[in-house]
C-alpha cells in the first residue's frame, strides 16, 4: 500500500540517506520546512513523501503554473522502482490536484527516461511537445486534463 504524506523533521535522516546524501542534516531540515510551507515563489506547492510499507520510497510534488494548472514531479528511489509505486503515487497526486480544483497537469520528462515516459502514458498524459530544457537536455512535454 502506498501512502502520501507531508515530510516531518523526523524524516531528515531517511531523506539524506535516500535522496540527498551530500547534504548535512540541518540543510535537510531546512528543506523539509520549505517543502511544508505550501508555497514556492508565491505559488501553490506541495511536496509529499511517498511511503511504501511505511518507508520513504520517494517524493511526489505539484507546483502551480497557472490558475487552473499545476506541474507534476515524481522521484522513486533505487530499490523501490519497478513495483508500481510511481503509478499508484502518481494516481493519488493527480486525484489530489483535481480535488484542489486544478483542471490540467503538465510534466517535463527527459527523452532518455523510458521509465518516466511509460509512467506518464500509464497515467493518461499526452505528449504535446519535444523541446530542450534549461540544462540543455532534450525533453518531452506532457499534459493531462483532470
Amino acid at each position: 500500500m502506498i501512502e502520501l504524506r507531508k515530510f516531518t523533521a523526523a524524516d531528515a535522516d531517511a531523506v539524506r540517506q535516500r535522496l540527498y546524501p551530500d547534504l548535512v542534516p540541518e540543510q535537510i531540515t531546512e528543506m523539509i520546512g520549505q517543502w511544508n510551507a505550501g508555497t514556492f515563489d508565491g505559488k501553490f506547492f506541495r511536496m509529499f513523501a511517498v511511503l511504501s510499507d511505511g518507508e520513504i520510497a520517494g517524493t511526489v510534488s505539484l507546483l502551480q503554473q497557472e490558475e487552473s494548472c499545476v506541474s507534476f514531479g515524481i522521484e522513486i528511489t533505487e530499490g523501490y522502482r519497478r513495483h508500481g509505486i510511481a503509478a499508484e503515487a502518481g494516481a493519488q497526486i493527480l486525484r489530489y490536484a483535481a480535488q484542489r480544483g486544478y483542471r490540467k497537469v503538465i510534466s517535463q520528462v527527459r527523452q532518455d527516461n523510458a521509465a518516466s515516459i511509460a509512467l506518464h502514458r500509464k497515467l493518461g498524459f499526452v505528449l504535446t511537445e519535444k523541446t530542450v530544457n534549461r540544462k540543455g537536455n532534450p525533453v518531452f512535454l506532457y499534459e493531462k486534463d483532470l
